[in-house]
């Protein structure tokens, strides 16, 4: 049975489940029916954060252009267009034990493709949904269901997966911002 999170809970990953190693990060949303003309492209995004708080390189950055961290400890699965479909829309890779000593947090993002253009945010989108599962087993861990709080914010962070005491950790974040995904590069320290 897995465990439904709310906004800002926290669970201990590692410390309830030792032999947790590779974890499917499973994202999901629907987008409302409204006479807009164009499609909703959302992006799951990864950033792969040091000690400070920011990408140590571009390579840190996870995207649909960049679908995988240099040593495969993150991998993106690639990127879904239209988000038809029950399920999950995106999916992240992520194999604890090979994640590089220097990254203290990996937070999982996602994005609205060209939000600004065609004039949508996330108060269009419906049933947003971060969850995750042992990808050895094919259990669902845990699962955080955002809510419909948002209403002009074109990106927010979903989750972030983070370090304490050698033992990984997951907070169900669920914050949005303005800016899209230019705003979430540049304040995890990228150009």
């Amino acid at each position: 049975m897995a465990i439904q999170l709310s906004k800002g809970q926290r669970i201990d990953l590692t410390k309830q489940d030792p032999s947790l190693n590779t974890i499917g990060i499973g994202l999901g949303w629907d987008v409302k029916q409204f006479d807009g003309g164009q499609d909703f492209d959302l992006d799951a995004s990864v950033f792969l954060l040091d000690s400070s708080g920011k990408c140590r390189n571009e390579q840190d950055f996870i995207f649909y252009n960049n679908l995988a961290s240099p040593d495969q400890s993150v991998v993106h699965a690639g990127d879904n267009r239209t988000g038809e479909g029950d399920g999950d829309d995106e999916k992240i890779l992520v194999n604890l034990k090979q994640v590089s000593p220097q990254i203290d947090k990996i937070v999982v993002t996602v994005t609205i493709y060209d939000a600004e253009g065609r004039h949508q945010n996330f108060g269009q989108v419906l049933n947003a949904y971060v969850r995750l599962t042992n990808e050895e087993s094919g259990a669902e861990v845990l699962r955080y269901d955002l809510g419909e709080d948002f209403s002009i914010e074109t990106a927010v962070v979903f989750c972030e997966l983070y370090r304490h005491n050698g033992d990984w950790k997951f907070a169900a974040i669920g914050s949005g911002y303005q800016g899209g995904l230019a705003a979430l590069i540049s304040a995890y320290g990228l150009q």
